[in-house]
Order: C-alpha cells, then sequence, then structure tokens
C-alpha cells in the first residue's frame, strides 16, 4: 500500500514540483494550501507523515503542529517542518510544538526524500 503524505504549502510552484517528485518515488500526496485546511486533512485522513510549511495564510504551521502533536489521535504522525526560515529560533520552536524533522528551502529533494524513507520506516 503506498504511503500516504500530506503537503501543507501555499506556493503553489512548489506543491507541482514536489507532488510530481513525491508521486514518482511511489508516495500518494494530498495537497492543502492553507494551516486551517491542513489541519482538516490531517484529521480527517491521518495521512502516514506531513509535510509542514511554516508561514501559511490562517494558520501557521508551530499551531498546525501544536494542534496535532497535543491531540493523542494523531500525536504519532510524523511532521516535517519544511520552511524558508532557517533561524535557530524557528528550529527550537519547531521542536518545542513537537515537529519530528527541520528542512530548509531551499532543500535537496535527495535530503528531503531521506529523510521521509526514514521516518516512514
Amino acid at each position: 500500500m503506498k504511503k500516504r503524505i500530506l503537503l501543507v504549502e501555499d506556493e503553489s510552484d512548489l506543491v507541482t514540483t514536489l507532488t510530481f517528485r513525491l508521486e514518482k518515488e511511489g508516495y500518494e500526496v494530498m495537497v492543502a494550501m492553507d494551516g486551517e485546511d491542513g489541519l482538516e486533512k490531517a484529521k480527517k485522513e491521518k495521512p502516514d507523515l506531513i509535510l509542514l510549511d511554516l508561514m501559511l495564510p490562517k494558520m501557521n504551521g508551530y499551531k498546525v503542529c501544536g494542534l496535532l502533536k497535543g491531540d493523542s489521535r494523531f500525536k504519532s504522525i510524523p511532521i516535517v517542518i519544511f520552511t524558508a526560515r532557517a533561524e535557530e529560533a524557528d528550529r527550537k520552536m519547531s521542536e518545542e510544538v513537537g515537529a519530528n524533522a527541520y528542512i530548509t528551502k531551499p532543500f535537496e529533494p535527495s535530503v528531503l526524500l531521506e529523510k521521509l524513507n526514514e521516518l516512514l520506516k
């Protein structure tokens, strides 16, 4: 069975590129373009992993991550923060809200895929 990844990202070009790349690797990809939609889809679909941007319309990635990790039904879903914010404070905050990994953009596709494979074992 295909592993399902929820991609929560508001940059449509990146969504297209990542969806293509992940599907080519054999993943099923669901997309949400803002934080609220991401939270709803995560709860409804229960994906195997969530790729989450921090800077999102309606609700930021920290809040989405914190709400999911604070809920016993969803806390086991690995969340990879995927962001252009490379500050140590952002990384620390991501850890505090329970993120499993932190990848900064621009990113190396092989690094991203390696991390996903590691978390989806």
